[in-house]
């Protein structure tokens, strides 16, 4: 069983399309669906499960209609209407020549700083404005921290850490 700190939330599933069983899902980028997989993740009752795709047509950039195997018609379409879409974090990970930073990334991880610290998980990217904010949450605290590589100090991918460099009154205790 594959655990929630190895997928990424893509996207999410709007509505059925057709009679046939397809659903429309909306990517959070467009880089997102153009990633080449045999299968996205579905949280059902809160388990991550695989659905394999057996057709996939763009619509937009960011969206798409899928039809998933043992989906055949729009009332079974209908029960993963607003389900979160997620792909394995292996499989989303940005190419090592890619330029810009992928923020979205590193949501689902633990930030600490430079003291070892816990200062919460990056629940969310914020990138409304030309600032992209980590939208980090603990213990019903929220924390905006600016993510930029300057803050970045070390990123353990496997237990999903980022040690963070912080100034001096950016977080306030």
């Amino acid at each position: 069983m594959i655990s929630k700190k190895e997928i990424l939330q893509v996207g999410c599933t709007q509505k059925p399309y057709g009679i046939k069983g397809e659903i429309v899902i909306r990517f959070r980028k467009a880089e997102y669906a153009d990633m080449e997989t045999e299968y996205y993740f579905l949280e059902i009752e809160g388990i991550p499960v695989p659905f394999f795709i057996e057709e996939f047509t763009y619509s937009t950039d960011v969206t798409a209609r899928v039809k998933f195997e043992g989906v055949d018609d729009e009332i079974a379409a209908a029960r993963y209407v607003n389900s979160p879409v997620f792909l394995s974090r292996e499989l989303a990970k940005p190419p090592a020549e890619q330029t810009e930073a992928d923020w979205d990334y590193f949501t689902g991880f633990t930030v600490i700083d430079r003291h070892g610290k816990e200062l919460g998980v990056i629940e969310e990217v914020d990138d409304s404005t030309i600032n992209v904010l980590f939208v980090v949450r603990n213990d019903g605290k929220e924390y905006l921290i600016p993510a930029t590589e300057d803050f970045i100090t070390a990123i353990d991918e496997k237990n999903s850490l980022l040690e963070m460099y912080l100034p001096e009154g950016l977080i306030e205790e």
